[in-house]
């Protein structure tokens, strides 16, 4: 055991945790020290783990040491956490690369091949899957740190966990999974999916004594429109607590709220990126919107996208993250691309670790620009969900007429809203409250209750048709110049 790990609960490197631990029932915290600390003292702490892992990882991985080597640096060279600020940032894009020439889990991957345990990964949807090898140890660490956060929500034994999305590659199912198992509550591994499968697990719910969800938002709501279509009140499903990633939406407190009532539950928030897993080290521990930064567990900075310094509390930025904790596939500083803003760690929150009040809010590439205003999806969402009559889904319609763009959101109405009077105001309505969000007009449509696909998953409500009609102006103007000389 090193000196530092006397200072911090189970704090060694590499990380070995006592699995038969688990706080009393009635205890706030699962670690004491490690989660009420004087900031100073902890950064202090993290310094010297940040060095270790740097350490290991600079002897261990092809991946880190050309990288580093080509910025003419190596361990030995961070010193404080300035310092650190000076590493290179790693972009999924390399990790990518890297696998592509390394199959199949890249060369920063730290241990030998035959020691990782447990495949998942992305979809490839977008571009090449990217497999994360996770070993023994991490698998074991990943569960206690999700058990840690997972307490702070306020989850016990006694409770059933129902975990509502897709038992797949997917590693936000997994991680709530082995964290709730070592939490020591039962776990119900129902998943998402399957056509009719959403009757069928708030059936399942009932039946059970279900009094703990883990999904996304949107389909926590979707469960809800199905339980009431089925003549159940979800209130009297008996879930006392929910708990979310994937998607922006239960620190967005129109959706937090609307979540919460419709249940008559209490909604946390929690996630970050299947990468930097535990993903759960953005976790809520009380009862407010927003999420911790539960430092000793993955190092997050949030930085100025552009020069990928750390920025000063109060600020906007995206994260980046470092795992201290993780042995096969260690991240450090790996840019995220999210959105979000910081504060202070505050005593008074309970935990003394950075918050973020609003979590992470959306991604730099899902920004759109529409006459020159930048506009996040969750800010519309806000607005939508929070109004009277809402219908439950919502598109987000961006095109072009000739040389301007428009902004038009479809939002589905409950169907109370009596003759065309009432639907043009309810649409003016929501207009005037999106410009003044986001200083340019929105043009508002109403539509039937149930016009839209519901998710399962993590909802899609963008749609920009300005790509076809770039793509028809590219091709008319190749048109009008063949055969020119």
């Amino acid at each position: 055991m090193t000196v530092t790990a006397t200072r911090m609960e189970q704090w060694t490197w590499p990380p070995a945790y006592d699995d038969d631990y688990r706080p009393a029932d009635d205890a706030t915290h699962w670690f004491p020290v490690r989660e009420t600390m004087a900031p100073d003292r902890r950064d202090e702490l993290l310094l010297a783990r940040i060095q270790e892992v740097m350490a290991y990882a600079w002897s261990t991985s092809p991946f880190y040491r050309a990288k580093w080597g080509a910025a003419g640096l190596e361990p030995g060279d961070v010193r404080t956490l300035e310092d650190f600020e000076r590493v290179p940032v790693v972009h999924k894009d390399e990790l990518r690369a890297d696998q592509a020439e390394h199959e199949p889990y890249g060369s920063y991957l730290c241990v030998p091949p035959r020691d990782v345990r447990h495949v998942n990964g992305t979809s490839g949807t977008t571009g090449r899957p990217t497999a994360f090898g996770v070993n023994g140890r991490d698998w074991r660490s990943i569960a206690n740190a999700h058990a840690r956060v997972m307490w702070a929500m306020g989850i016990r034994p006694s409770d059933t966990v129902l975990i509502g999305s897709p038992l797949s590659l997917y590693w936000g199912s997994w991680g709530a999974y082995i964290g709730a198992e070592r939490l020591g509550a039962t776990v119900f591994p129902f998943g998402a999916g399957t056509a009719g499968q959403s009757l069928r697990t708030v059936h399942w719910m009932r039946q059970m004594g279900v009094t703990v969800f883990y999904g996304t938002p949107s389909y926590a709501l979707h469960l809800a429109e199905v339980a009431r279509d089925a003549g159940i009140d979800p209130r009297h499903l008996g879930v006392r607590r929910m708990f979310f990633s994937g998607e922006p939406g239960a620190s967005v407190p129109s959706i937090r709220e609307r979540i919460a009532t419709v249940f008559d539950t209490r909604v946390y928030d929690s996630g970050s990126m299947a990468e930097v897993s535990p993903w759960m080290h953005l976790g809520a521990g009380s009862d407010e919107p927003g999420v911790l930064c539960w430092q000793d567990l993955v190092h997050t900075d949030v930085c100025d996208p552009t020069t990928l310094r750390r920025l000063p509390y109060g600020s906007e930025g995206t994260p980046v993250y470092t795992t201290l904790e993780r042995t096969a596939q260690p991240m450090i500083r790996l840019l995220s691309n999210d959105l979000t803003r910081w504060e202070a760690p505050s005593a008074e929150r309970g935990r003394t670790y950075p918050f973020l009040p609003r979590g992470i809010y959306g991604r730099i590439d899902d920004m759109f620009v529409v006459r020159g205003e930048n506009i996040y999806p969750s800010a519309i969402d806000e607005v939508v969900m929070r109004s009277d009559n809402y219908g439950g889904e919502h598109r987000i319609v961006i095109s072009r007429d000739g040389a301007m763009d428009e902004l038009v959101v479809q939002v589905e109405h409950d169907g109370g809203l009596g003759g065309e009077g009432g639907l043009t105001q309810w649409c003016a309505t929501i207009s005037g409250r999106l410009r003044t969000v986001l200083g340019v007009g929105a043009k508002v449509l109403p539509v039937a209750p149930q016009t839209f696909a519901r998710t399962e998953f993590k909802a899609r409500r963008v749609i920009d048709d300005r790509d076809l009609f770039r793509s028809l102006e590219a091709s008319t103007a190749g048109a009008s110049t063949d055969g020119v000389s």
